[in-house]
């Protein structure tokens, strides 16, 4: 990364890795945060479906099917775009799921960088458990099926490519650590040399 070039993320994980927590932490460095997840969600409203999590696994391997593995790649690319043209030059990518994807930023953007978030399946059901938000599982079942789901699309393969993981199966506060020193390490330019 040259000191010129704009700085794209893309931040991937099993649902309840804590990428809401990495998302958070990029933009009190200054990152505009892009979902990934927003594409399906505009995409279940065109297509008169509820915004909902049931909506958005059928329609997320639906858009794949008929469009290919990076379509959702391709529309969140022309967000992308909008932002750069206003001058916007630290952009965080959040929800890569699958190597096409992956592929489809790096052909776009030089140094695109992936983060892999990484938390065991039982931190994560706690967390999914716990705080009950509108698109987390709320039983068991439905925990392993959501990551099935996801692992059929290729989140797994992304994850094993990752340029950087991160575990987040601390405490938040000991997380939020973690990723605020890996933020401090990409701001000075400090981990090109690893890369």
């Amino acid at each position: 990364m040259s000191m010129s070039s704009p700085i794209i993320i893309g931040v991937t994980g099993l649902p309840s890795t804590g990428k809401g927590v990495f998302s958070n932490v990029a933009q009190k460095f200054g990152f505009e945060v892009v979902v990934m997840g927003d594409v399906i969600r505009e995409e279940c409203a065109k297509r008169g479906l509820p915004v909902n999590r049931e909506s958005s696994n059928i329609v997320m391997v639906k858009l794949r099917e008929e469009l290919g593995q990076n379509a959702v790649a391709i529309s969140t690319i022309t967000k992308i775009s909008k932002l750069l043209e206003k001058g916007i030059d630290k952009i965080l990518v959040d929800g890569i799921r699958s190597l096409p994807e992956v592929e489809t930023f790096r052909d776009e953007f030089d140094n695109f960088l992936v983060v892999g978030c990484h938390a065991s399946p039982k931190t994560r059901l706690q967390r999914a458990l716990s705080r009950k938000r509108k698109d987390d599982a709320f039983s068991v079942e439905e925990f392993y099926k959501r990551d099935k789901i996801e692992l059929s699309v290729g989140i797994g393969d992304v994850f094993a490519f990752s340029d950087i993981m991160i575990s987040t199966d601390d405490t938040l506060e000991n997380t939020t650590m973690i990723i605020s020193d890996f933020f401090n390490k990409i701001i000075d330019y400090s981990m090109v040399n690893i890369i």
